[in-house]
C-alpha cells in the first residue's frame, strides 16, 4: 500500500470526484484513477462507487479512510517535527557544563539561543568534566563545555572538541589580606598560607594543575561549592585558587589576585560533542552561540 495512493484516495473522497480530485492534486484524471485501482486490487475492496455524476465511498472505503487519515496526519506530523529538527527549531537540546562555566558562560549562552529559537526544549546538567564527558558517550547529554590542563588534553579520537577560551587561575585573598592590594603574586609568596580547597588532598582539586614543583599547599578547609569558598575567604579563614569564569560569584569583601606569568596556570575550554555521530543542527547553534559569549568573556 503506496503513501501516495491513500493520498490520491483521501482527495478522490474529500471532493467525491475524480476529476476534481485530479484538479486539486495537479494530476491527470487517468493518473488518479489508476491510483484508486491499483489501491483497490491492493486491498481486495471497492472503494468508491462510480456514479453518474462523481464517486460515493463504499462501506470498505469509509472504513479504509479513517486509517488512511489516521496514517497521513501522523506522517505530516513527523515530517514537521523533522524538518523543525533539520532547521534547529525544535526538538530538545541537553546541555551539561562544569560549575564554573555555569557562573556566566552557558546561562548566557542559553538566554541568547532560547530567545533565537523558543521552540526547543531546553535541560542543563551541572557536573565535573569527567562525568559530562561519560554522559555525552552515553546519550544522556547532547553537548557539554568540559575544561582540560595544557598538558592533560582530552581524547579527540573520543570526543570533537571545538574550542571556546582558555580560563586563567586567580588568587583570591580577604580585603584584609597583606597581598589584597597586589595585582601579581608569585607562589612562593603564598607559602604557610592555609588554602580552601574541594578536597583535602589537593590533587584532587585545581591546585594539582597549577601549583609549581615542590610547592605543597596547606589545606586546613574543605568546602566542595563556590559559595562555601569564597564565603570562608571573605571571613578570613584562608585564600583560594578561582576560575576567572567564576569572579562573577565573588563576594564584595574578597581580592582577585593575577599569578605571575612564570606561575600562571591555564585551563582550556571546550563544547564537546562524541566523535563520529551526527551532530544536530541544535546544538551546531548552541556551540555558535557559545563562542560569541566567550568572545565577550
Amino acid at each position: 500500500m503506496q503513501l501516495q495512493s491513500l493520498e490520491v484516495f483521501r482527495a478522490v473522497a474529500a471532493h467525491g470526484s475524480i476529476t476534481a480530485a485530479a484538479r486539486a492534486l495537479r494530476f491527470t484524471q487517468s493518473a488518479v484513477s489508476r491510483q484508486i485501482a491499483a489501491l483497490e486490487a491492493d486491498t481486495g475492496a471497492v472503494l468508491f462507487d462510480r456514479l453518474p455524476r462523481g464517486v460515493a465511498l463504499t462501506e470498505e472505503g469509509r472504513c479504509l479512510l479513517g486509517h488512511a487519515e489516521a496514517v497521513l496526519d501522523r506522517l505530516g506530523v513527523a515530517r514537521r517535527e523533522l524538518a523543525t529538527l533539520r532547521d534547529g527549531t525544535g526538538g530538545r537540546l541537553r546541555v551539561g557544563a562544569f560549575a564554573t562555566a555555569v557562573a556566566a558562560l552557558v546561562p548566557r549562552a542559553l538566554a541568547a539561543y532560547r530567545a533565537s529559537r523558543p521552540g526547543v526544549t531546553l535541560s542543563l546538567v551541572e557536573g565535573l568534566t569527567p562525568e559530562l564527558l561519560d554522559r555525552l558517550e552515553s546519550g544522556d547529554a547532547d553537548v557539554a563545555v568540559v575544561s582540560a590542563a595544557p598538558d592533560r588534553p582530552l581524547d579527540p579520537d573520543r570526543f570533537d572538541l571545538r574550542h571556546l577560551l582558555d580560563e586563567h587561575l586567580l588568587v583570591a585573598v580577604p580585603r584584609t589580606h597583606r597581598l589584597a592590594r597586589r595585582r601579581t603574586v608569585r607562589y612562593a609568596e603564598l607559602a604557610g598560607e592555609s588554602f580552601i580547597a574541594a578536597s583535602a588532598t589537593p590533587e584532587n582539586t585545581l591546585l594539582a594543575a597549577s601549583l609549581p614543583l615542590g610547592f605543597a599547599p596547606r589545606v586546613d578547609i574543605v568546602a566542595a561549592e563556590w559559595t562555601g569558598k569564597l564565603g570562608c575567604v571573605a571571613a578570613g579563614l584562608g585564600i583560594t585558587l578561582i576560575p576567572a569564569l567564576a569572579i562573577r560569584a565573588a563576594p564584595a569583601d574578597i581580592a582577585l589576585l593575577r599569578l605571575h606569568r612564570d606561575d600562571a596556570s591555564v585551563r582550556r575550554v571546550f563544547a564537546a560533542t562524541v566523535a563520529g555521530r551526527t551532530r544536530p543542527a541544535a546544538v551546531t547553534a548552541f556551540v555558535a552561540h557559545l563562542r560569541e559569549v566567550a568572545a565577550t568573556l
